[in-house]
């Protein structure tokens, strides 16, 4: 084998060696961030978020309540004093906190302090969970842009971040899972069970209402 031959498959190897460090450090350099919001019931806002560009994940669960580790049961029937919520991992480099909130806020009804759509009670009002203070100054600014183009009083309220405890695995991505359950309608598959439910609660029409052409997962 020539002094040439030899080289060729070292230049080779340090070339491939370099670009594989290249993308192991870019990918490490993304700004992967999480934020928390309630907006009424969570397999909507996960639903709608999961749809967003530099999302990578929504995860529904629980957060504001003095309960630890609460069921979806004793939640929903009201006295812990959490609200349902939905974990959002986001990329932002990708999509910034300010514009998600943006997104929050024109997919729900922030005018209703009594819970959201068909949904009512405590655990369906909807809230901004802060982590830190420019996260809070974010979200407060959110929320008085919100009320000047909405021209009505926001009640939204931005709550100190605590800690989060994610429903269990029937509820996640419960808008696209194909099990077979029992509903009014007759048995249907959770997916077809979440566009029913989604309708007829009204959740669509009422930020269009509100929104219009500004509600960004409206159909």
């Amino acid at each position: 084998m020539t002094q040439t031959s030899l080289i060729k498959p070292v230049i080779l190897a340090v070339a491939t060696f370099i670009a594989a460090s290249l993308s192991s450090t870019q990918a490490q350099a993304r700004d992967i961030q999480t934020m928390t919001v309630a907006g009424g019931c969570f397999w909507c806002v996960e639903s709608d978020f999961e749809k967003v560009r530099g999302v990578q994940e929504a995860v529904s669960g629980f957060m504001g309540g003095t309960v630890a580790n609460p069921t979806y049961k004793q939640v929903t029937g009201g006295g812990t004093g959490h609200y349902e919520v939905v974990q959002i991992t986001y990329d932002a480099d990708v999509v910034s906190y300010g514009q998600l909130l943006h997104l929050f806020l024109r997919s729900v009804d922030p005018t209703d302090a009594g819970g959201q759509f068909c949904d009512r009670g405590e655990s369906y009002r909807t809230a901004i969970f802060a982590g830190n203070g420019s996260e809070r100054s974010a979200a407060n600014a959110a929320i008085s842009q919100a009320q000047s183009d909405l021209g009505r009083s926001v009640v939204t309220p931005v709550l100190n971040e605590g800690p989060f405890y994610p429903a269990d695995a029937y509820h996640q991505d419960y808008y696209k899972q194909s099990d077979i359950i029992l509903t009014r309608f007759g048995p249907l598959s959770k997916a077809n069970a979440y566009t029913r439910y989604r309708n007829a609660c009204g959740r669509d029409a009422r930020v269009k209402e509100l929104w219009g052409s500004a509600a960004p997962f409206a159909k």
